[in-house]
């Protein structure tokens, strides 16, 4: 009897007749593996960027973040090796989230639209508290050097300075606004108020409609500056 011959024949008759072969499972297997661990670490980072907003990262533990993701502290570990770890990765999240809405290292060129798109920024904010406390409990407990969002805080205010400066420059040398106008002081006070109205709309978001309030504050400065 030809064995052999026997088994190639069966193999062939189950692939013709839609039995997957070996490797086929096995590379399946690796695909839901790795979507499983995707959503896995998707939700981690999620509720990571929950806790992080309400505690400060001084205050949030990795015990806590396991516990709420189901997972043991050592299952927690196994995507995020550090708790510093986690919070970088939830940095990017965060600024992945401004980027599809507006990439603050590339403002729209000119002082008016510049301006504008701070102010859709800022409207867009204000949908989305949790990202704004975040962003404002992280900048404030940065302010210490060896806090481990130190160099994330820093890099980005310097990143939206420019990018404001460059824009109100250019806006200058178009002769859109004043030529007296100083372009780096000017962003700077813009900053300035974009964390003011949301340190007080975090809170007491009920009193206050911090989109309203920056797009008024916009246009007044808009007709301060114009040339």
């Amino acid at each position: 009897m030809d064995v052999s011959g026997t088994a190639s024949s069966e193999t062939a008759k189950q692939v013709a007749g839609g039995a997957e072969p070996a490797a086929a499972t096995r590379a399946r297997g690796r695909r839901q593996g790795y979507a499983t661990g995707d959503a896995r670490r998707a939700r981690i980072l999620n509720i990571a960027l929950q806790e992080f907003g309400e505690n400060g990262y001084r205050g949030t533990s990795l015990a806590r973040i396991a516990e709420r993701a189901e997972l043991t502290q050592a299952g927690l570990l196994h995507h995020f090796r550090s708790k510093q770890e986690l919070l970088t990765a939830v940095l990017d999240l965060r600024d992945s989230m401004d980027a599809e809405r507006l990439d603050l290292s590339n403002l729209p060129d000119g002082g008016e639209p510049a301006l504008r798109a701070l102010v859709a920024l800022v409207e867009h904010n204000a949908r989305k508290p949790g990202i704004v406390q975040l962003f404002t409990v992280l900048t404030g407990e940065a302010v210490t050097t060896d806090h481990p969002a130190h160099a994330w805080a820093r890099e980005r205010y310097r990143l939206l300075s420019t990018s404001i400066t460059t824009a109100l420059r250019h806006g200058t040398e178009s002769g859109e606004l004043r030529a007296d106008l100083d372009p780096e002081a000017c962003g700077r006070q813009v900053i300035a108020m974009m964390d003011g109205l949301q340190l007080q709309w975090l809170l007491d978001p009920e009193q206050m409609d911090m989109a309203a309030v920056f797009r008024t504050y916009i246009e007044g400065l808009l007709g301060q500056i114009r040339a």
